[in-house]
């Protein structure tokens, strides 16, 4: 299926869940944060719910972790 994550294109099976999403997400990146916060069509996906969120064709999710900076 075909969604959208942090702006970008993207492609995912069609059965995926946002734990899916996040476990892919953070393996392609350095971060590797366990706290990370999920939205989906702008609303917050509470982490105690990210295994029973199926995704959907046409989904914006953003995957947010933080930074330190200043």
């Amino acid at each position: 299926m075909e969604l959208t994550v942090n702006g970008a294109p993207a492609e995912l099976d069609d059965d995926a869940t946002v734990a899916d999403l996040v476990a892919a997400t953070l393996a392609r990146t350095a971060a590797g944060h366990d706290r990370v916060a999920v939205a989906r069509n702008g609303d917050v996906v509470p982490r105690s719910s990210w295994a029973a969120t199926r995704l959907a064709p046409g989904d914006a999710v953003e995957v947010l972790a933080p930074t330190a900076g200043g």
